[in-house]
């Protein structure tokens, strides 16, 4: 034998074998595997950790991610000592609504208002609505285009709404709560609106969402109008930022007929 096939293979050859370039693809190929692998892990990981969804404007399949109770932003009234007047919040209110027939035609729907929410109220109306008088209203509010259709089909059922005493109703619930043929708000009701936003998905301008948002408001202020509602309380609606909400005084309910009767 000569010295020459005596002497060892150069490192890459003992490296990539006998056949380099199907060792390069094969290594490429499971480099390509894992690269995908992280950025899956990744997307995942910003996934779960992302802020909620606001609630307000949701895209297909989307559901709103509630906080009951948010903060009022009122000039000039000491947010610690009106706070000290709301309800306490309750677990109830941060699930789906839910809606339940009980007695005297007393429709009570409680909890957040989620995408197809309407379409469940008006099917528990085809079933029931020969016995409903009042809508009863305890929800941190939700899906506004649900709200809206919700609201219309109690105006066109005739029926009441109210807000009980002690009871919560705020974000788009108030749609809701305007569609009353009649609308009692009860001694110690908190009401309160604050502005449309739009959720942004992936490739969504800035500019989009804005558009969407101006049009849904301008939506609700036309519904407010049809249903008799002074259009000032959209006002207070779109002064407010989305993580305060300008809760309504008693008096400022009926002078803005909102309520009409408390």
């Amino acid at each position: 034998m000569s010295e020459a096939a005596r002497a060892p293979a150069p490192l890459w050859r003992r490296l990539l074998g006998t056949r380099p370039d199907e060792t390069l693809l094969r290594t490429l190929f499971r480099s390509l595997v894992l690269l995908t692998a992280v950025v899956l892990v990744w997307d995942v990981y910003e996934r779960m950790n992302a802020p909620p969804a606001p609630a307000e404007l949701l895209l297909p399949g989307e559901t709103p991610e509630v906080e009951p109770f948010l903060p009022s932003s009122r000039p000039g009234v000491d947010p610690a000592q009106e706070e000290r007047t709301r309800p306490a919040p309750s677990a109830d209110m941060r699930g789906p609504m839910r809606i339940e027939l009980v007695a005297d035609g007393r429709l009570e729907a409680t909890g957040t208002i989620t995408p197809g929410t309407a379409d469940r109220f008006a099917t528990e109306i085809g079933k029931r609505g020969a016995y409903v008088k009042t809508v009863v209203l305890n929800s941190p509010g939700g899906s506004v285009q649900d709200a809206l259709a919700m609201g219309r089909l109690i105006r066109e059922r005739g029926f009441a709404t109210e807000v009980g005493a002690e009871a919560y109703c705020a974000s788009s619930c108030p749609l809701v709560f305007a569609g009353g043929k009649e609308r009692i708000a009860r001694k110690g009701a908190s009401i309160g609106v604050h502005q449309v936003f739009a959720i942004s998905s992936a490739g969504a301008s800035t500019d989009t969402g804005m558009a969407s948002a101006q049009r849904v408001s301008a939506e609700c202020q036309r519904y407010l109008v049809a249903m008799g509602v002074d259009p000032r309380v959209w006002i207070h609606a779109m002064e407010t930022p989305p993580s305060r909400l300008f809760y309504f005084s008693p008096a400022e309910l009926t002078d803005l007929k909102l309520a009409t009767k408390n």
